[in-house]
């Protein structure tokens, strides 16, 4: 058996929270708050708590959990970018670390300048770097502008740069957080077929994604982490399995008092539901006949938002994006919405399979500021209806496609053609 790259033992991080003062306090207030923090007025969060396990050379572990479960905080004590509050991590080997979009680079250094910071912090040889820049760049795709400051890069040449030195200079332990997110579906395939060369090389990869199709593919071995703890650890296709069953099954899912959803907080969907074509809740939605899905919501301030955009999106069981529901698609922003109401997604003809399958949902404001973002909301259900309105059922799959046959003859061919 190979030897242990990273051994975990207990760790740990901890948060002291306190009352922040809104810029509208009193002075009165601010006094008050000040003497609260002095006299302990604070509460401790456990980002992680007590996390043991060790990774072996040359394996891929994924990581797996709902948003604040403590996936990104686990990787930030690994790389030695926060120091734990408790317990210990020790790491055998030369680390590169891809949490965040260019992450160690200097924005007023050029892509060459950052290849060759990294490379040197990564512990590399001038020697090597030269060696893979070519390499490098092919990879990152950013061949005319190699030499322009990054600050001048967009967010998807960031994180192509970024990933490709991360890759190519070959570090004996590699972690990836949701980084990869960020660039096009060209470049996702091609960073994941990187990291499965990485994984073939007998490199140690540690990876967090909510691509579970991706993350079952790549990883050996899987962490489930749930609200700080590891809940979980065995083989990634049956930590992923577990993961999902930790969803809710319920069609009518509540929203007030979730905390794992990102946004300013200007709105939010207090209630997701089905409906009918007519409008009357219904407990799924039914292959081949029209239904709604209805997100409630109520603007926090009692403001009227501008400009809004809905998007709900679902997915395969493994994560993988599925169909849109999208605003923008079908008729535009929302110029001006209620204080409360409610986004009415009408469905003509529903296209999918029976089946349970996850969504996310995203409401953006006025610039695509988002406002409301829950990525793993729970279930939507879909129950078996006629949709081909012949009476037989097909072979399992994931979506109906109306469709028609005929059958030429080969004179009719020779006439069509």
């Amino acid at each position: 058996m190979s030897a242990a790259a990273i051994t975990a033992t207990g760790l740990g991080k901890r948060y002291r929270i306190t009352a922040a003062n809104r810029a509208s306090d009193t002075l009165r207030d601010t006094i008050a708050g000040a003497f609260r923090r002095r006299n302990g007025a604070f509460r401790d969060v456990w980002a992680l708590k007590d996390a043991s396990f060790d990774v072996r050379e040359g394996q891929v572990l994924g990581v797996v959990g709902r948003n604040g479960a403590g996936k990104s905080t686990l990787l930030k004590l690994l790389s030695r970018i926060t120091e734990p509050t408790a317990g210990r991590a020790v790491i055998r080997g030369r680390v590169a670390t891809l949490l965040e979009v260019g992450t160690g680079f200097h924005p007023e250094l050029t892509g060459r300048e950052n290849v060759f910071v990294n490379g040197a912090i990564l512990g590399m040889r001038r020697t090597e770097i030269v060696r893979r820049f070519d390499e490098i760049v092919a990879f990152a795709e950013i061949d005319k502008f190699v030499d322009t400051p990054v600050k001048h890069y967009s967010s998807g040449m960031y994180v192509r740069l970024a990933f490709a030195v991360a890759a190519h200079l070959e570090p004996e332990i590699l972690f990836v957080d949701e980084v990869l997110a960020v660039g096009d579906a060209g470049f996702q395939r091609k960073c994941l077929g990187k990291m499965r060369d990485v994984g073939r090389s007998g490199r140690t990869v540690v990876f967090v994604s909510h691509n579970l199709a991706a993350l079952a593919g790549l990883c050996d071995r899987a962490l489930l982490l749930e609200g700080g703890l590891i809940t979980h650890e065995g083989a990634a296709g049956e930590v992923v399995q577990r993961y999902l069953s930790s969803f809710g099954g319920d069609t009518e899912v509540s929203f007030e008092d979730r905390q794992d959803r990102l946004g300013d907080g200007r709105l939010r969907v207090t209630q997701v539901y089905l409906a009918d074509d007519r409008g009357v809740q219904v407990p799924a939605l039914r292959s081949g006949h029209g239904g709604q899905i209805v997100l409630r919501y109520r603007c926090t301030n009692g403001e009227r938002l501008r400009d809004v955009l809905v998007n709900l999106y679902l997915l395969t069981p493994w994560g993988e994006r599925l169909c849109d529901f999208d605003t923008s698609l079908v008729r535009g922003n929302f110029d001006t919405i209620p204080a409360e109401g409610e986004f009415v997604c009408s469905v003509r003809r529903v296209p999918l399979q029976p089946g349970r399958y996850p969504f996310a949902f995203r409401v953006y404001s006025s610039e695509r500021l988002p406002v409301d973002v829950v990525p793993q909301a729970g279930f939507i259900d879909v129950e078996q209806g006629d949709f081909f309105e012949s009476g037989r059922v097909p072979e399992p799959g994931a979506v109906y496609v109306g469709h028609s046959w005929e059958c030429r003859s080969e004179t009719a061919l020779e006439a069509v053609i």
